[in-house]
């Protein structure tokens, strides 16, 4: 008498089988350990983008973004290197964090350290620029670059770096809106910066206008699912707001 084999495994719905019969992943959605490294890929090539875009604009000369604006005006003062101001000033604001009760992810220490090396790095192979016709394009370079990096590292999704982590903090902790925020503490910073030898020029003003609409197109370009609930490299919240709403 013969015996019956065993019964075919049939696929659920959105699980193809694969040739031997066995249920395979659906493929709308790629694996998490694959997702995973795309976007630490993407964390770590955003911050060293960044830094290098903002060693392009020191290097420009016609005025950086806010807040290099102070590292530019602490690195006269102390004789530092504007890329280790950056990393003591990103510890910093990362300590007023405590009292805002705002949680840091992997990004938001990465930032701390990767922008500031990646800007010194970067500094230490750009030739000493004097002309005007390459220090605009290395201008526009460094403005696009930094939209660019901007849409990699939010999108990477590890959490805000701790100058935007500071406004949405502030933001929480006062109820006031994330635009009062961030103009009340850049406005500071640029004046702080500036009085202290920082350079504000129209690299400042093209840089405040344009990297609003650049970091939002680099978000679509960049983006890339979220990360799986409960994980202990994203923190709570992300910067988007911050950058994309001056």
């Amino acid at each position: 008498m013969s015996t019956a084999g065993p019964a075919p495994t049939t696929p659920t719905a959105g699980t193809p089988a694969s040739a031997t019969g066995t249920p395979t992943p659906a493929t709308g959605t790629p694996p998490s350990g694959r997702r995973l490294g795309r976007r630490l890929v993407q964390l770590y090539a955003g911050l060293a983008l960044y830094g290098a875009s903002s060693a392009l604009l020191v290097a420009a000369g016609l005025g950086l973004e806010p807040w290099n604006v102070l590292h530019q005006g602490l690195a006269e003062l102390t004789g530092l290197s504007i890329g280790v101001v950056s990393i003591v000033v990103g510890a910093a604001v990362l300590l007023l964090w405590v009292p805002l009760r705002q949680r840091p992810g992997l990004g938001t220490v990465s930032n701390v350290f990767v922008v500031g090396l990646a800007m010194d790095g970067t500094l230490a192979l750009l030739p000493d620029v004097r002309s005007l016709a390459l220090r605009v394009p290395l201008l526009v370079a460094g403005v696009a670059l930094n939209g660019m990096a901007t849409g990699l590292y939010i999108a990477a999704r590890f959490g805000p770096g701790p100058r935007d982590g500071l406004m949405t903090g502030l933001h929480r902790r006062t109820g006031r809106s994330v635009r009062l925020m961030r103009t009340a503490v850049e406005v500071a910073v640029v004046i702080t910066g500036f009085l202290l030898g920082g350079t504000i020029g129209v690299g400042t003003v093209l840089y405040a206008v344009s990297i609003g609409p650049l970091a939002q197109v680099f978000l679509r370009w960049f983006a890339v699912p979220s990360a799986p609930a409960g994980s202990t490299v994203v923190a709570g919240g992300t910067p988007e707001r911050v950058i994309l709403r001056p």
